[in-house]
């Protein structure tokens, strides 16, 4: 006899989407229509699925992060991870790649599973379709940014104060042609540490217009292919800040490979990763919190468990700079951490266009811009 998998292999879908097509759930009409038709064919009954659906999966959460190859992730699972095991809560990593279909993917699943909740850090701001679990009462919570498709809780960092602070350290300390290396103009991470980085030109002495902006891909060899494109310039930066530390590793090796090294040409990113501190000189940082953010999302996951109907809440953590010698002119200048952002958290609501507050050009190809 039929199975939903058979129907879901039959009509080249999920079987999520087989459950929400026989139980009114939000499908396209194509898609529905080639689900009812293999379901017919195949003779499947529709209320193995109905049963299916009423099993509420309480003792799983889905956390979907975009590239589990990055050291954040790794810190915000384990925060995710711990506050689950203390309300006996196990957690499934999904690595998507920032691939809105991959992501797709394991949402349908999450869905056919029904899962207690999911933890996503969305792939795309308008791709990212959440709505279904929330039909079917699987709560959501966003890190770093909200879905179009819906209004939920959301927890990120201070980025942009994260970035004002690195990118005003290094022009105090002398630097003047001061780069940054950013991601995706389609990723709102990426534009929100731009704001920063520009704001901090702007209020400078004098005030730089046109800073050089490279875009890459948040990812070793983006970085790399970025810092080379940034020397090539006829002026090239004399410092540069990357936003995030795969991206930094990458432009670290490009300066290597230029015969320069740190704080020659200086350097400040986000992310503080272990290899942070082996690099010599060691690598200035915009420590973010990471394995809080992964433990605030969680909270927040087992909070709207419990009372579904409140208000959607955004929770922003703050970052914090250390300073290392990668962006120290003085040799003997000793390692400094400030705070970027206000020492406590800040609460409020949701709005839909995410956790930054504000809208994405499309994407483009990645670049220098000066």
């Amino acid at each position: 006899m039929a199975n939903i998998y058979d129907v879901a292999k039959a009509a080249g879908v999920s079987p999520a989407t087989v459950s929400r097509v026989l139980n009114g759930g939000s499908v396209s009409s194509e898609r529905a229509a080639r689900v009812r038709a293999a379901a017919e064919q195949l003779g499947f009954r529709p209320n193995r699925v109905a049963r299916g659906l009423r099993r509420q999966r309480s003792d799983v959460l889905a956390l979907i992060i975009s590239d589990i190859e990055n050291p954040f992730f790794t810190a915000l699972a384990r925060g995710v991870e711990d506050v689950a095991r203390a309300s006996n809560l196990s957690v499934v990593l999904c690595n998507a790649d920032d691939d809105p279909e991959k992501e797709a993917e394991y949402l349908d699943v999450a869905l056919a599973e029904r899962m207690a909740g999911v933890v996503i850090f969305p792939a795309s701001l308008a791709e990212t379709d959440v709505t279904a679990l929330l039909e079917h009462g699987v709560p959501v919570v966003a890190v770093d940014r909200s879905p179009e498709s819906a209004t939920v809780d959301t927890v990120t960092a201070d980025d942009e104060n994260g970035a004002y602070a690195a990118t005003r350290h290094l022009l105090d300390e002398g630097y003047r042609r001061v780069a940054c290396i950013t991601g995706p103009r389609a990723s709102s991470a990426a534009m929100v540490r731009l704001r920063g980085f520009l704001r901090a030109h702007r209020e400078g002495e004098p005030p730089r217009r046109r800073p050089r902006v490279a875009y890459a891909d948040f990812r070793v060899r983006g970085g790399y292919q970025a810092m080379s494109e940034l020397l090539d310039l006829a002026e090239p930066p004399d410092a540069v800040l990357a936003t995030n530390n795969l991206m930094a590793a990458g432009a670290l090796a490009a300066l290597h490979d230029r015969g320069l090294r740190p704080p020659e040409v200086g350097v400040a990113a986000f992310g503080d990763t272990f290899w942070s501190q082996l690099v010599r000189p060691a690598l200035t940082t915009v420590q973010q919190p990471a394995y809080e953010i992964g433990q605030a999302a969680a909270e927040l996951l087992l909070k709207r468990r419990h009372t579904p109907d409140n208000e959607p809440q955004r929770l922003v953590l703050p970052t914090r700079l250390q300073v290392r010698g990668s962006s120290r002119r003085s040799a003997e200048a000793e390692p400094t951490t400030a705070e970027t952002s206000p020492p406590l958290p800040t609460i409020a609501p949701t709005d839909r266009a995410g956790a930054t507050g504000h809208g994405l050009a499309r994407p483009r190809r990645p670049g220098v811009m000066t």
